[in-house]
């Protein structure tokens, strides 16, 4: 079995200890296979965690100190502090977690949704945030930006990892007029689509969201839906007719 993670890294946060991981190098096998890190996946929960144990490891910091919360598409985030509970704070429904700590690791779990990762070194102010459409519409990039300055953070820069592109994310007109109800401005996000269907630019919109909050950032240009070896994807997932699928994660740590 193959135990070699793989961990892309980017020079925007060259500073801090990062990595989006991709699926390969865990335990699990079947549809999970590979490193799927997600608790709430009807993988054995046993496979789950060596998984994230391996994660922790390569982040430098013990499993017990690789700190995530209970991922619900909103804008909350949570600010993980001296004393904090862990293993409390995975219970905690957010999407978003920051933390000035240095002795843990921030993490989201992914599969086809934005995880973005944030950072500001000379502050000493981490954070990670689950951004799908919906939290990205509601605000959750901009809430983390906001929790990482009640830290400190002033000079912030984020790397968007491996996420569903433009060319595989067809959406229901209706789902368009969400976005643009919001702002006539996000139609630039929507493209014609080869079934007459709009395709939404996730990753555009996540770096727009990013860049209006005075945020340096940079997206990895990796597509979840369209390199099954190395990610796994809800949507793909999906068309395949498979009743679940494996949990990308993506880490930060000072």
């Amino acid at each position: 079995m193959q135990t070699t993670l793989e961990i892309l890294n980017h020079p925007l946060l060259s500073d801090v200890r990062h990595g989006f991981f991709t699926r390969k190098g865990g335990a699990s096998s079947g549809l999970f296979a590979g490193l799927n890190c997600g608790r709430r996946s009807s993988d054995q929960s046993e496979m789950v965690l060596v998984n994230r144990a391996r994660v922790a490891g390569a982040m430098g910091v013990t499993a017990g100190l690789l700190a995530t919360v209970k991922q619900v598409h909103s804008a909350d985030v949570v600010t993980l502090r001296a004393g904090d509970d862990i293993e409390k704070v995975k219970e905690i429904k957010a999407d978003g977690i920051v933390t000035a700590r240095r002795d843990v690791a921030v993490a989201v779990l992914t599969a086809d949704c934005q995880p973005v990762l944030l950072a500001d070194p000379e502050a000493g102010v981490v954070g990670a945030c689950h951004a799908g459409w919906r939290g990205a519409l509601a605000g959750v990039i901009e809430a983390t930006v906001a929790a990482m300055r009640d830290l400190g953070a002033g000079q912030i820069r984020a790397v968007i990892g491996p996420s569903i592109s433009q060319r595989a994310y067809e959406v229901s007109p209706e789902f368009m007029d969400e976005f643009l109800s919001d702002d006539v401005d996000n139609e630039r996000f929507f493209a014609g689509g080869p079934a007459g269907r709009p395709m939404f630019d996730l990753p555009g919109y996540g770096l727009m969201r990013l860049r209006d909050a005075g945020v340096e950032a940079e997206w990895s240009r990796h597509c979840t839906y369209s390199d099954p070896a190395r990610f796994f994807s809800y949507r793909r997932a999906t068309h395949e007719g498979q009743p679940d699928y494996g949990r990308l994660i993506s880490a930060i740590a000072l």
